[in-house]
């Protein structure tokens, strides 16, 4: 009898957020967690600054602007907290319903905000706690940045698992790095492609549902990217003057999810539709796709190319010990440290 390779069902949400409401934000989260664990789904996975949305003011006016609105305080006021009762929340409804959860979020450590990506578990343990490397231009008026140990693969029941927001995507260096430990599956959280079109090809949704097609054939890996949908509401809440409104649209939901090979698994939802798309997966199927193209493996030439990757974690403050004399029971004196 040959391997029996995992088979499963997994969950990709498309919808606005419940824009700047960390309380309403954790109920739509837990509220699309029981939807996909009561459809059979395995794996759900939520688009970028799901939690409470993306701040889309960084795109259509000054950082003056956004201060005076009162977005900058709302922003910080309802990102997420790991070790607060709205995180025990979400942990708790992941373990309840007995599925893995990639959750997108705007992440609040002491006085800065990170884009982040929460990996959970089924028994509501974390697996992860992720943040983009480097924030995407107007993005860095808002938020800080993480590291190469952010670029990781993780064993779990349902495969290696990965996870990288939006233009994380794109860059051929990270790509590779998740590449070289070997993902099955791998989430790649979008905001809404709802800004600057049709004047920044760039932002479209033709170029990152693109994006998201290359990643799935050149890592012969699943490829589940959801994306969130900009809202009336929303609209009506940032758009304050003319102009902005030929900056920003209603919708830009184009949720996709891809197999080893490329192909779409899954029919897209209207644009302003909220949902939940589902597709099945067969890990079988990438050794398949590997066997044309394995990008670390036969496909590779180390002697060519390489890449140099730093996955340290990198901290601001580092503890250590300045050493002190101490005298033994003989009157020897003795160097010794005090550990912190």
């Amino acid at each position: 009898m040959g391997i029996q390779h995992p088979k499963y069902k997994v969950a990709a949400v498309q919808a606005a957020p419940a824009f700047l409401d960390l309380d309403a934000s954790v109920d739509k989260t837990i509220a699309y967690i029981e939807e996909a664990a009561a459809s059979g789904a395995k794996l759900v996975a939520f688009p970028e600054l799901w939690i409470p949305g993306y701040p889309w003011w960084v795109w259509l006016g000054t950082t003056a602007w956004a201060i005076r609105k009162g977005f900058v305080q709302r922003y910080f006021d309802n990102a997420l907290s790991y070790g607060s009762p709205e995180a025990d929340r979400i942990r708790e409804a992941v373990r309840r319903n007995n599925i893995t959860a990639v959750i997108g979020l705007a992440e609040r450590e002491g006085g800065t905000l990170y884009i982040a990506q929460w990996l959970l578990g089924p028994d509501g343990e974390t697996l992860a706690q992720r943040r983009k490397i480097r924030s995407t231009h107007q993005e860095r008026t808002v938020f800080g940045e993480g590291d190469g140990s952010d670029l990781a693969v993780h064993d779990t029941e349902l495969g290696r698992l990965g996870a990288l927001n939006c233009w994380e995507n794109i860059l051929s260096m990270n790509k590779y790095a998740m590449y070289s430990q070997h993902e099955q599956i791998h989430v790649a959280s979008w905001p809404s492609f709802s800004t600057y079109d049709p004047f920044a090809h760039a932002l479209s949704y033709h170029v990152n549902n693109a994006v998201s097609k290359v990643y799935a054939v050149e890592g012969s890996c699943f490829v589940i990217a959801p994306s969130s949908v900009f809202s009336q509401e929303m609209l009506d809440m940032l758009c304050d003057t003319p102009d902005k409104l030929d900056l920003v649209h209603v919708g830009g939901g184009h949720t996709v999810i891809f197999g080893p090979d490329g192909s779409p698994l899954c029919d897209k939802l209207p644009e302003d539709q909220e949902g939940i798309l589902y597709a099945d997966v067969d890990l079988g199927i990438i050794g398949v796709a590997k066997n044309a193209m394995d990008p670390v493996g036969h496909y590779s030439r180390p002697d060519v190319t390489r890449l140099l990757f730093n996955k340290k974690s990198q901290r601001v403050v580092e503890h250590m010990a300045l050493p002190i004399n101490q005298v033994d029971t003989e009157g020897n004196e003795q160097e010794d440290s005090v550990s912190s």
